[in-house]
C-alpha cells in the first residue's frame, strides 16, 4: 500500500510508532490477539465531526506540533484507560489536527470510532495510519474488522489476506480471516484460517467454533 506522505515524514512517522503504545489498556492488545471494542462504547455519544483531512504532500509539521501531538496522544491514551470515551477522543482529535502524521493518534481515534459504531470514519483513520505505517497489521486488522461490521466482506478478506502475509503468527488476524472467507461462502479458506488460529491459540472459542461450523 502507497503512502500518501513524502519520505521524510514516513522514517519520522515509523520512529514514532516505535514507542511504547499503550493502546492494549482499550481492550486491543496489539499483537493483534484480542479485539473487545464494546468497552469503547460510551453511555451516551454526541454526533462527531468526519475526521479532518490529513496533510498533504506539501503540508509541514513544526517539531512544537509534533512534541504537542505528541503530549495530547498520550493522554488520550490515558483518558481511554480510564474509560473516558469521549474526553480520549477529543485529545486525539487535538492531536492529529496539530500533526496528521502521527499514527498513533490516528489508530486510536480509529478504535474509538469503531467501538461507537461509526464504521466509515474509523475505516478512513485505519486507512492513514496503515498508509503510514504499511509494515503493521494493526491498521489492517481494524479496518477489516469496520469492513466486516458494514457487509464489505471482499474488501475485509483483502485486508486480512495482506494482514496474515505480513504477520503469520497473529491469531486473531487468522481467527478473524476465517469469519471472512467463511461468510463469502469459501469453506476451505475459512477452515485453513480457523485451523491456524487454533494452532497459535488453542483457546481461541471463536475459531474452534468456526472451525466446527465449516467442517473443518
Amino acid at each position: 500500500m502507497a503512502s500518501p506522505f513524502p519520505e521524510r515524514g514516513l522514517a519520522r512517522l515509523r520512529q514514532i510508532w516505535r514507542q511504547p503504545f499503550v493502546l492494549a489498556v482499550m481492550g486491543i492488545a496489539l499483537c493483534g490477539c484480542s479485539f473487545d471494542l464494546g468497552s469503547l462504547m460510551p453511555e451516551k455519544e454526541k454526533p462527531q465531526e468526519p475526521p479532518k483531512a490529513t496533510a498533504t504532500a506539501e503540508s509541514a509539521v513544526s517539531a512544537g506540533n509534533v512534541s504537542e501531538a505528541q503530549a495530547h496522544t498520550a493522554k488520550a491514551q490515558s483518558l481511554a484507560k480510564s474509560s473516558e470515551i469521549a474526553a480520549a477522543l477529543d485529545e486525539f482529535n487535538r492531536a492529529v489536527g496539530l500533526d496528521p502524521y502521527n499514527a498513533q493518534a490516528l489508530y486510536g481515534r480509529a478504535l474509538i470510532y469503531q467501538g461507537n459504531n461509526q464504521h466509515d470514519f474509523a475505516i478512513a483513520d485505519f486507512s492513514a495510519a496503515s498508509g503510514l505505517n504499511p509494515q503493521k497489521v494493526e491498521p489492517l486488522l481494524g479496518r477489516a474488522t469496520s469492513y466486516l461490521a458494514l457487509g464489505k466482506v471482499k474488501e475485509a478478506a483483502a485486508d486480512l489476506d495482506e494482514a496474515s502475509e505480513a504477520d503469520p503468527h497473529n491469531a486473531q488476524v487468522w481467527s478473524t480471516r476465517g469469519q471472512a472467507y467463511e461468510r463469502l461462502g469459501d469453506r476451505a479458506k475459512a477452515a485453513a484460517s480457523y485451523t491456524k488460529a487454533v494452532s497459535l491459540r488453542p483457546r481461541d472459542d471463536a475459531a474452534r467454533s468456526g472451525l466446527a461450523r465449516v467442517g473443518g
